[in-house]
């Protein structure tokens, strides 16, 4: 199982961004998608998560300004960043609780960059 992060980049404060990731392999299910992300100097924190039935959580500091989604068929997760602000900074990670034929874990992919700076 891999997952493949996409979409990072430099926007300017105010802006947005929308991150993509997808899973690839022999996946029976996907259960729990999320993103996490991991400032320069910082420990990786939450970001924000989706069930396979669509709940969403988000981290009280992106409540209101971030939208986490997924496509289903295509195994793949999004989030919609807005009125991003120079503190959403980071290295953003997607994560999937997946059932495969190797088994059932949790799976990171390989972090996209996400930089906010006039």
């Amino acid at each position: 199982v891999q997952l493949q992060a996409s979409g990072g980049g430099l926007v300017q404060p105010g802006g947005s961004l929308r991150l993509s990731c997808a899973a690839s392999g022999s996946i029976f299910r996907i259960n729990d998608m999320g993103w996490y992300r991991q400032a320069p100097g910082k420990q990786r924190e939450y970001v924000a998560a989706i069930t396979s039935g669509g709940s969403t959580n988000y981290a009280d500091s992106v409540k209101s300004r971030f939208t986490i989604s997924r496509d289903n068929a295509k195994n793949t997760v999004f989030v919609q960043m807005n009125s991003l602000k120079p503190e959403d900074t980071a290295v953003y990670y997607c994560n999937a609780d997946v059932s495969a034929t190797v088994g059932r874990g949790v799976y990171w992919g390989q972090g996209t960059l996400v930089t906010v700076s006039s």
